[in-house]
Parts: C-alpha cells; sequence; structure tokens
C-alpha cells in the first residue's frame, strides 16, 4: 500500500501545481493539493519500512481525509451560502451540480482542481480503509494459527 501512497502523493503535487499554473500562477492555494501531495509522499516513504508503516499510513489516510473533506467544502460552499430564495436543498443542488461540471466543462482551473483533489482523496481514503481491513484479517488469521499451533495435543500423551 504504500507504493499507492505514493502514487496518489505524486498525482496530488501533479494536480496542485497543474492548478497553479491554470489559474495563471497568480493564485497560491492552487497549490493546496501538492501540499497534501508532498505528506502523502513522505509518508509513503516513510510506509516502505516495515516498522513505520502502521503510523505512516494512519498519517497517510488522515491527510486523505481530510484533503477530501477540504475540497468538498470548498466546492460546495456556494450551495449554503444565504440567499433570499426559500429554495430547498434539493432544488439548490439540481442546479448546482450541473453548474459545477459546467465551469470544469469550460476548463475553469480552480473548479477542475478541486474535482480532481475530492476523487482522489476519496479513492485513496477508499482503498486505504480496504487495507487496513484486509490487515487487520491477515493478522487475526495468523493469531488463530499461532494459538492453534500452541494447543495440539502431542502424540505421547
Amino acid at each position: 500500500m504504500y507504493k499507492i501512497t505514493i502514487l496518489f502523493g505524486v498525482l496530488l503535487i501533479a494536480t496542485g501545481l497543474t492548478g497553479y499554473v491554470g489559474t495563471g500562477s497568480e493564485q497560491k492555494t492552487a497549490l493546496i493539493p501538492s501540499g497534501f501531495g508532498v505528506i502523502l509522499l513522505i509518508c509513503g516513504l516513510l510506509a516502505a519500512n516495515e516498522s513505520r508503516r502502521m503510523m505512516a499510513m494512519h498519517i497517510g489516510v488522515l491527510i486523505g481525509l481530510l484533503g477530501a473533506l477540504g475540497s468538498a467544502v470548498s466546492l460546495f460552499t456556494p450551495l449554503f451560502r444565504e440567499d433570499q430564495s426559500e429554495t430547498g436543498l434539493i432544488e439548490k443542488l439540481v442546479t448546482f451540480i450541473p453548474d459545477l461540471f459546467r465551469q470544469a466543462g469550460n476548463g475553469e482551473a480552480a473548479v477542475i482542481s478541486k474535482l480532481v483533489t475530492l476523487i482522489l482523496c476519496v479513492v485513496f481514503v477508499g482503498l486505504c480503509i480496504r487495507s487496513f481491513i484486509q490487515a487487520r484479517k491477515a493478522r487475526e488469521a495468523a493469531e488463530a494459527e499461532k494459538l492453534g499451533e500452541g494447543q495440539e495435543i502431542s502424540p505421547e500423551e
């Protein structure tokens, strides 16, 4: 999983740099995905060492979760701004989501960068959760096997 963490770190770094260049190198906040990517890259490199793997991967999944939440809040904040209309959330979503994708389709670098960051972070967190579950099952199976070996009846008895 540490190699996947390194990959997602590199992808987030590329997303941030692309967003920064796409905004005309004027918006420093476009580099935020790169910050998350650098931290994930470091976590992946630390996780290459077996003794540091659990700690590094847990920090990595926390960073991925923060990146996903930050991107989602940034993307959907306009949806919850106060306005004079009395429309409900569903009506707002029906108009907001297509507008969001229209902006991305028009090549607005900030929106594209936020969407890519959100997708990358959500996928990364999902992969980490799956990996954690598999590791726990493997650890429990190894412990059960170890206990089973210790309780075997010797042929001498």
